[in-house]
């Protein structure tokens, strides 16, 4: 619909896109939260909680926003998206600062409400964590907090680091290794138990982050990067904050 856009020009396929982006939210809606818990909870079979599709769908997305800013400020270093500013820089430090506050806010909800009714049945997944499998994981449950919200919060509370590609880099960079962390958090221990690996599973993870930019690469190399007939590029062009 982009390209049609681009190459047709006026509003039919700017409207169009909206309609599909509204539809997609639902599906999306629906889909996170049931992959949520078909692959992620069900590794803990007895153990559930009601808030689990709300956190991973804040892992998922903070580390969009994260990826979607690496990204951003590796083309405009290489040359590429010339028109991107400091504002632009400035709104995804915000959403990156928002959301892993948003993060923090989930886990920690579900956190107080399993330990404060300490049911078994739900607080063995914090047990397993916090001490058990002769304390395993106990460093790297600290350390998830620490990168993904200690870490972010002090980077980006002020205006002028939201602004510096160099700070945001760093902060995207850490996002992104925290939610890895996040997500290893919460598969080993049901998975693996005391037996885990972590040689592997950067393996596994360079493999994806290889296939990715493999895709991502070629298709940024078909198209223009600037939406030329997008109806708001103007204004893009010259946002402020």
């Amino acid at each position: 619909m982009s390209l049609a856009e681009d190459l047709n020009g006026g509003t039919y396929w700017f409207h169009k896109s909206i309609t599909a982006s509204a539809l997609f939210l639902v599906l999306y809606a629906v889909t996170s939260s049931m992959s949520a818990w078909d692959w992620v909870m069900s590794v803990d079979t007895h153990w559930f909680s009601t808030m689990f599709g709300w956190y991973v769908f804040a892992s998922w997305w903070v580390s969009g926003i994260a990826a979607i800013a690496l990204t951003a400020i590796f083309l405009k270093q290489n040359g590429y998206l010339r028109a991107l500013s400091s504002n632009h820089l400035h709104d995804l430090g915000k959403l990156m600062f928002g959301f892993s506050i948003f993060w923090t806010y989930v886990w920690f909800s579900q956190f107080m409400l399993i330990w404060y009714a300490n049911l078994p049945e739900e607080a063995v997944y914090f047990n397993q964590r916090l001490g058990g499998f002769e304390g395993r994981y106990t460093f790297m449950f600290f350390f998830n907090i620490a990168i993904n919200f200690v870490f972010p919060f002090l980077g980006l509370m002020t205006r002028d680091a939201k602004r510096q590609m160099i700070l945001m880099k760093i902060v995207a960079i850490a996002i992104l290794c925290g939610h890895w962390s996040d997500f290893y958090l919460m598969l080993m221990p049901g998975t693996l138990r005391g037996e885990n690996g972590v040689l592997i599973e950067i393996g596994i993870a360079a493999i994806f982050l290889g296939a990715f930019l493999i895709l991502f690469t070629r298709r940024l190399a078909s198209a223009s990067l600037v939406p030329v007939n997008h109806p708001f590029l103007d204004e893009s062009l010259h946002h402020t904050t």
